[in-house]
């Protein structure tokens, strides 16, 4: 079986159905400042085209603070949706700069669009709700050294 879907606008890419994908944890925290004060994140990174299609498919659950840290090849628009991701995500769409742009809940299975509205460089997927817990917010800032390299900052 094939579960095929729609990431990046134009690009369409299907992956074997089965197992979710783990990618090693990043060694390095995803650090975010927020009105609370800064929260550390433990990030897989997905970098290449199979790993943004594949994403966080078939996973049953994320643990709190741990997400999947997408990195776009170029700043622009993205869709995503949530066919064959069973569970619930929070999805933030960050610019290229490291500033949240938006964020949107992304509902089990759903065959929705889910649109960046603004171009971005990269996407953090989180449980439903750590978003809210966290504190995150449009304008608050991600710190990397992923997101340093691409910006320069």
């Amino acid at each position: 079986m094939t579960a095929c879907f729609v990431l990046v606008v134009g690009v369409q890419g299907c992956a074997n159905a089965g197992e979710p994908m783990v990618l090693p944890t990043d060694r390095e925290p995803l650090v975010v400042s927020t009105a609370k004060g800064d929260v550390d994140l433990s990030v897989e990174i997905a970098v290449t085209e199979i790993e943004h299609q594949r994403g966080l498919m078939y996973r049953d659950r994320l643990p709190d603070g741990h997400g999947m840290l997408f990195v776009m090849a170029e700043t622009e628009p993205v869709m995503f949706w949530m066919q064959n991701t069973p569970s619930a995500l929070d999805i933030v769409f960050i610019e290229q700069n490291g500033l949240i742009a938006t964020i949107k809940r992304g509902e089990p299975l759903s065959k929705s669009i889910i649109p960046s509205e603004k171009p971005i460089r990269f996407v953090l997927e989180i449980a439903a709700g750590e978003a809210a817990r966290l504190g995150l917010a449009p304008g608050d800032e991600f710190r990397h050294p992923v997101i340093k390299a691409i910006s320069g900052k």
